[in-house]
This record gives structure tokens, sequence and C-alpha cells, in this order.
């Protein structure tokens, strides 16, 4: 027959599994937290980038973005509200100068243009007509003016025979007032008559003047309009590549509407925008170097914007080798402001670790297999090197990769 197991002995086993499997999960716990520990105290060689400190030159630069574009675009926009009747080119393609590139409606437009024209004529023509009817009202007043003289010629012959009667007693004092007082009158109209041709002259001039005015308006309407029509036809002004086109037919186009653009994918420029807190750094003329991953080109700052728009100001940066292979139209680049010289100054590797003048905690190598965090200041920079102003010395050796996975240990053993 079995025997009932005391209480106080089964919870006596009991307590005993409990520590004995509670001891077991304990050191496994503490082995993994243990593991853990050593793997996150510890790195390995290959995922370090390692600088020598030195002495040497830094050229002092300041950091910008850039992206780099066609150094020759032109943008095609529509000169009048039209809409596509036609697509003749795709973007990427090649075009030669004149070449149509797509095709507007411009019905509407060559109907006012020939309106203008018409309108043109009919001026053209009443200036001509004007021009005649001039010259003929001044040549019958010219005419006028002669057989007044004539007639004022007549009258001093018989003023001047009355008087020779009167003087030998053949004539009459009434005969010589008449013929004195119409002689008088003749000059009067003679004169009035001279005075109305000088003041129809200046008239029919002025009029003649508004009809030349109203045709060269007209004409200048008419070129302007013909330019608009040309402009329409959109043909390539240049030879490059289609960069952008509109391709919807039947889309609906205003004036000014961007319809293409021609570039010249030989030649590229550096578009930067830099902190307007360097502002003073950026002068047309300036040294920039332009970095495109391992690729470094050298150029020029070739203009400033003069306004600071979002906090940053926009720059232009001349290529000196503007067709090299490398080159994309879109591809971003870091670009590089050149505004001093440091010589014999203490110099590490620029990295990701870098965001400007300041204290630092950098690891620096302690032996073959140990890193150890210090405490660094450092200076100006350019996109090679750094300043190192205190904290560091030549021949030390730092780690300049990405350490922010370590930023709490104090020192690191290396795998």
């Amino acid at each position: 027959m079995d025997i009932e197991i005391p209480k106080e002995v089964q919870r006596k086993r009991r307590i005993r599994v409990i520590i004995k499997y509670g001891s077991i999960a304990l050191a496994i716990f503490i082995g993994i937290i243990a593991l853990i520990s050593s793997l996150h105290s510890s790195v390995y060689k290959k995922d370090l980038v390692i600088s020598k400190v030195d002495k040497g030159t830094i050229e002092i630069s300041v950091s910008a973005s850039g992206k780099v574009e066609p150094s020759m675009e032109e943008i095609i926009n529509s000169p009048i509200n039209t809409r596509i009747l036609e697509v003749y080119k795709r973007g990427g393609d090649s075009v030669e100068i004149g070449t149509p590139i797509l095709k507007l409606d411009l019905q509407s437009t060559q109907t006012d243009y020939q309106k203008m024209v018409d309108e043109g004529n009919m001026k053209r023509y009443q200036l001509e007509q004007l021009k005649m009817n001039n010259q003929t009202y001044l040549n019958d007043l010219a005419m006028k003016i002669k057989v007044s003289e004539m007639r004022l010629n007549r009258m001093a012959v018989e003023l001047k025979n009355e008087k020779y009667l009167d003087s030998l007693g053949s004539g009459t004092t009434d005969k010589v007032h008449q013929a004195e007082l119409a002689y008088n009158t003749g000059k009067l109209e003679l004169e009035q008559l001279k005075q109305q041709y000088v003041n129809e002259k200046k008239v029919k001039a002025a009029d003649l003047k508004v009809k030349e005015l109203e045709l060269n308006i007209s004409q200048k309407s008419i070129s302007e309009m013909k330019r608009l029509l040309d402009d329409a036809k959109v043909l390539s002004p240049r030879n490059g590549i289609l960069t952008y086109i509109n391709n919807q037919v039947g889309a609906q186009i205003s004036e000014g509407s961007q319809v293409a653009i021609v570039s010249d994918l030989s030649h590229f420029r550096v578009e930067a925008e830099i902190a307007d807190s360097y502002g003073d750094r950026v002068s047309a003329g300036g040294k920039a170097i332009v970095k495109m991953g391992s690729k470094k080109l050298e150029g020029v700052i070739n203009s400033v914007t003069p306004l600071s728009k979002n906090g940053v100001i926009s720059f232009i940066v001349k290529l000196n080798d503007d067709s090299n292979s490398s080159l994309r139209s879109g591809l971003k680049t870091d670009v590089y402001v050149m505004n001093a010289v440091k010589e014999g100054v203490t110099r590490v590797a620029n990295g990701s670790y870098y965001t400007g003048r300041g204290s630092y905690q950098l690891f620096v190598l302690d032996g073959e297999n140990k890193i150890v965090k210090r405490e660094v200041e450092l200076g100006d920079s350019n996109f090679e090197y750094v300043e190192v102003v205190s904290g560091l010395k030549p021949g030390d050796n730092v780690v300049v990769s990405d350490m922010s996975e370590f930023k709490n240990k104090n020192s690191l053993k290396i795998k």
C-alpha cells in the first residue's frame, strides 16, 4: 500500500525544482547579456575607416549643395492662347535649328493677321489719297495767288494811267480814287491768299503726319502679329536635345505657357545653393570644387543672386571641364567654395562625422586592438581635410567613419 508523501516534503521539492530551473534561466540570461555586451563593446576592423593625423595645407571651404544643369537651355513658350494640333518630336530626340517640334492651332490668329494686313493697306491707300488731295488743294491756292498777282499788276497799271491822265487834265480825281481803292483792295486780297496758303500748307502737313503715324502703328502691329505667327510654329531655336515637350494633342495652351525645352547636353554648369550665413564667403570669380562621388571637378563661381530666399543664396559654378563624361543633367552634387588657405596646420581626413567647427568625441586607435574616445576640438575644413585645433597630434590614427552606434561607449575592442 502506497504511503502519502507529506505536504511539507512536496513543498520543499517544488522549491528545489524552482530554484534549480530559475538558476539555469538566470545563468542563460546573464550569458546572453554578457554576449550582447561583448558584441557592443567591440567592432570589426573592416567596418572602420581610419585616418592618420598629419600636418599640411588646407584650402578652407564651405559646403553647398548643387545640381548639374545644361549650360545652354532654351525654353519655348506659346506666344498665344491656342491648342496643340500635332506633335512631331518626343522628349530625348535630337533636334537641329529650325526643326518643327509641334503644330499649334493658328487659324484665328491668321485671320486676325490678314485683317490687320487689309487695314494696313487701306491706311496706305488713304495716305496716298490724302497726299493727292492736299497737293491739288495747295496747287489751286497757288494758282489763285498767281491770278491775284496778275490782277493786282493790272490794277497798278490802271492807277498809273489815271494819275497820268489826271495830270494832263483829261481825267478826274474820282477815277484816280476809284483806281487807288481797287488796287489797295486787290493787294489785301493777295496778302490774304498768301497767308491762307501758308496756313493750309501747315494744316495739310499735320494731317499727313497723323495719317503716316497711323500707318506706321499699323505696320508695327502687323510685324508683331507676324512675329507671333512665326513663333507659334514652334521650331527648334538651336541644335540640341529636346528635354521636355508637351505632347498632349488637343490640350489648351495659354499665352506664355511652356511647351518645350531644347538643351545643349554637351556642356554643363552647376546651380548651387548655400546657407545665407555663408553669403559673405561666396563671390563671383571665386574658386569652387564640385564633387560627384569620387570625381572632383574644378570651377569658378560665375554669378551670385543678390537676395536670400528661404534662408539660402543661389549661385552658378562654371566648370573648367564642362563636357566631362561624368556630368549628367539633374545630377546632385556637393559643392565646396574655397575662400582661404591655411598652411602647416594639424589635419585629419574629412568625413560624415564633421558638421562644422566645435568639440567632438572621436575614437582614437590605442594600440593595435583597441580604440578610445577622446575629446577633440576641430576648426575649418574643406572636402578632404578638417583642421585639428586640439586633442590630436600628428601620427594619431582616428576613426572617421560613422560611430553613432557607440556614442555611449568610451572604448571598443577591435576584432
